[in-house]
């Protein structure tokens, strides 16, 4: 199934990959957007993958970043809504583009 990305998902990919290549080292910036591409990868696989929350969404959380992607599923595609920081508010995505 076909994944896509809001520009408000997109936006949050590469603020957080500038916050982690200025505070910390380029080479954790990288990490950060490759295990986005990978989850990206499993949810063309497996697009029901990600936990079930507040309906019709569902969530994965990332292995090594404090980051959950959020999304929804369409009869033709995946939505990808939010990569957002576990310490945010819950839910704020969910006031936005669906």
């Amino acid at each position: 199934m076909k994944v896509t990305l809001t520009p408000s998902a997109r936006r949050e990919i590469g603020e957080a990959a500038s916050f982690y290549a200025r505070t910390s080292d380029p080479a954790l910036a990288r990490s950060f957007i490759d295990e986005v591409e990978h989850a990206i990868a499993l949810f063309e696989r497996h697009a029901e993958i990600g936990a079930p929350c507040d309906w019709p969404f569902r969530r994965l959380p990332l292995r090594r970043f404090p980051y959950n992607i959020a999304y929804r599923l369409t009869p033709t595609e995946i939505r990808m809504l939010a990569v957002s920081h576990q310490g945010r508010e819950p839910g704020l995505w969910m006031r936005r583009d669906r």
